[in-house]
């Protein structure tokens, strides 16, 4: 079966508009959280959100694109130009029909479907966009891409909440490995700060009140109060190692293993056994061809909420025993990019273990007692990680890991 590697990257987050700004933010443990002034958040009592800075979508598009796309499509062409540009995927050096794209969101065009239905109630059904529905389901961030590069090989999405993004690059990669395709374009894009994303999920208790951003997002913390949302793009390039090293492409980092678990327990509330989630990070390491105590780093999902962050470390303790790796949560800096959380944090991972820096876990003060875990800290955070999961769960019971290695030019 082929190896299968990362060529390219390309990110779009609350801390960086490219990988080069994300992988700075991350050394320099920048919080990406501001006041929201996209609307007037007052009514739902959330002051604070990991928006965009300076994003302009008419870098990579006309304005004709912009009318025609969902904010969450048009993060997601951003990142994949970026990471397009660094793999130098052409049609002269790759089978079109053996490169596809898989692509997650969690909700998928929320912006456009709150104002239409907003026109429609003003105004009247009749006023209602002849653009609306194929601007706003959810599938269509991935077809823009395909039809982009000219991808024709599988094009689809994946739709599992908070872990769409992690589930995508999985099911990317495994269409590599069984040797279905080449080259796959895949991710995850997500465009949630809105009325009603804030709204709905103030509604649920789930997003921190918190105004000072240094203490709103702090995954792991006795003090956590929920999370903060956040809202972007993580695309990579997944490629068969052979195709890779014949075009002479730069290889990122390696992809080894995928795990995918259901809790089947509540629609929201994680199973606080983690059972399912530990055997989602075994069966990871099972492909990965490695054993537990090899894993250096967890790219945790850490959302700063009480139940999921307890859950993930019951999880992290069953299976690592006393030989628990490093972890911590990107959160704490990004906010919580729901569909496109595992994508970017699948970044931070691989970023990670190329520079030997693990991210840290930002804001913690009083760590958790329920939450024992080795977090990464200013002393240990300088590690020479050759292995690392990457962990995402989403609403409905959805456990999704990855398994990376280091790429050491083998």
């Amino acid at each position: 079966m082929p190896r299968v590697v990362v060529t390219g990257m390309g990110a779009l987050t609350p801390i960086g508009n490219d990988v080069a700004s994300f992988r700075k933010g991350l050394l320099q443990q920048q919080v990406g959280f501001e006041p929201i002034t996209y609307f007037d958040s007052t009514p739902t009592g959330v002051t604070l959100a990991g928006q965009l800075d300076d994003f302009d979508p008419l870098q990579h598009l006309t304005k004709k694109d912009t009318r025609r796309m969902d904010p969450y499509t048009q993060y997601a062409v951003y990142a994949a130009d970026e990471a397009m540009a660094q793999a130098q995927i052409t049609t002269s050096n790759t089978d079109s029909e053996r490169f596809g794209v898989i692509l997650g969101s969690g909700i998928g065009g929320l912006t456009t479907i709150q104002n239409q239905v907003i026109k429609m109630h003003d105004k009247g059904a009749d006023r209602v966009s002849p653009l609306f529905v194929p601007t706003a389901i959810s599938n269509m961030a991935a077809g823009n891409l395909a039809m982009r590069y000219q991808a024709h090989g599988i094009c689809t999405t994946i739709v599992t909440a908070c872990a769409s993004g992690t589930n995508a690059i999985g099911e990317a990669f495994r269409q590599v490995k069984d040797g279905h395709c080449d080259v796959m374009i895949t991710g995850g894009a997500e465009a949630a700060i809105n009325e009603i994303g804030i709204a709905g999920f103030a509604a649920l208790s789930t997003l921190s009140t918190a105004t000072d951003p240094t203490r709103a997002s702090l995954p792991f913390d006795k003090q956590r109060s929920g999370f903060v949302m956040g809202e972007g793009a993580g695309v990579l390039i997944l490629e068969a190692l052979e195709h890779a090293q014949a075009r002479k492409a730069p290889i990122l980092g390696e992809v080894i293993g995928y795990g995918a678990t259901a809790d089947a327990y509540h629609i929201t509330s994680p199973d606080p056994s983690g059972q399912q989630a530990a055997r989602a990070m075994k069966l990871a390491i099972t492909e990965a061809q490695i054993d537990v105590s090899q894993i250096d780093y967890i790219n945790a999902h850490g959302t700063a909420t009480i139940g999921n962050d307890t859950a993930e470390s019951q999880a992290i303790q069953q299976l690592f025993g006393s030989q628990m790796p490093l972890v911590s949560s990107t959160k704490s800096m990004t906010g919580h990019l729901l569909g496109a959380a595992g994508a970017v944090e699948a970044i931070a991972t691989l970023i990670a273990l190329a520079d030997q820096c693990l991210p840290v876990n930002v804001g913690l003060t009083q760590p958790d007692l329920a939450c024992d875990l080795p977090l990464v800290n200013e002393d240990n955070r300088q590690y020479a990680a050759q292995y690392a999961l990457s962990n995402s769960f989403g609403f409905g019971g959805h456990n999704a890991v990855l398994a990376f290695k280091r790429w050491d030019d083998e």
